[in-house]
């Protein structure tokens, strides 16, 4: 039986591209790292992995395609932290789906991957 999300990759040209982003500025911790792959967070549990492909070249052709959306629980404070980085926003804090159940926010990596910040109301 398959149980879900386990773990979502973003391959690079070169780990190093990305790894510093997710750590330093982001503030993802590492939980296991192997030479060219690294995962974020507890590799027992959904987490984001960070490695080198040699399939993949340049930043992203089509940055939309996937997204990782990253939890937080104060959406406004991370974006502002975020930005005052220089981290690229596309989109500001908004209400998704109307109902205020929750909040993204999506920003631009080194290599032009989106992301999400998701903020889930209470």
């Amino acid at each position: 039986m398959i149980k879900g999300l386990c773990l979502a990759t973003i391959w690079s040209e070169d780990l190093n591209n990305l790894l510093p982003f997710y750590r330093d500025v982001v503030g993802l911790t590492p939980g296991l790292e192997t030479p060219g792959f690294v995962i974020l967070g507890d590799p027992a549990g959904p987490s984001l992995a960070l490695g080198t492909h040699s399939e993949v070249h340049g930043p992203s052709r089509d940055p939309a395609r996937h997204m990782v959306g990253l939890e937080t629980d104060d959406i406004v404070v991370e974006t502002s932290r975020l930005k005052s980085q220089g981290v690229e926003f596309i989109e500001e804090p908004t209400d998704a789906g109307g109902d205020g159940g929750v909040r993204v926010a999506t920003f631009k990596d080194p290599e032009g991957n989106l992301v999400q910040l998701l903020q889930f109301s209470a």
